[in-house]
């Protein structure tokens, strides 16, 4: 693995750790609870993690696998986790998605170009691997943060307290 690789692995790997961390606690009513007015809930951000980001961009876009891509006119809105979907298999289905993502990650050079774009993306295309991670890096980032706040508003915690 390139130190480039190594570098951009570990800065996403950190994001989706505080993605688990910003959960870690919390009972299943409060990880199903929708606290904002657009419904999702903690679980329901997971799964987008899982399907529309790590799956789509990893599996789909960078590697072009194609079962992949043929399931994604026919997925289901991922913000949304039935009562059917345990916990747990959310859980797993992010940590299973993040491992298949890292082995693209890994032995896809940097500078390769994504092997399957969407047509829907009109206005912006990823020129590279290493665009993707970065791009993803980014949107974990973002959720992450919205995970904080959602978290605050459930129980109180917050992520980071500077205390003096």
């Amino acid at each position: 693995m390139s130190p480039e690789t190594e570098t951009l692995l570990t800065y996403l790997n950190n994001q989706r750790r505080h993605v688990h961390d910003a959960l870690a606690g919390l009972s299943e009513a409060d990880l199903r609870r929708p606290v904002l007015p657009s419904a999702w809930s903690c679980l329901g951000l997971v799964r987008h993690l899982a399907l529309d980001v790590e799956r789509f961009w990893f599996r789909a876009v960078v590697a072009g696998d194609r079962a992949v891509i043929d399931e994604l006119g026919q997925a289901d809105d991922a913000w949304q986790v039935g009562h059917d979907l345990s916990v747990e298999a959310v859980l797993s289905c992010y940590r299973r998605e993040i491992d298949a993502a890292n082995t693209v990650i890994t032995t896809t050079p940097m500078e390769a170009a994504p092997a399957w774009w969407p047509e829907w993306f009109t206005d912006w295309q990823a020129r590279t691997l290493r665009e993707v991670v970065l791009h993803v890096i980014t949107e974990t980032a973002c959720h992450a943060g919205h995970l904080d706040a959602a978290r605050e508003l459930i129980d109180g915690k917050r992520w980071l307290v500077l205390t003096k």
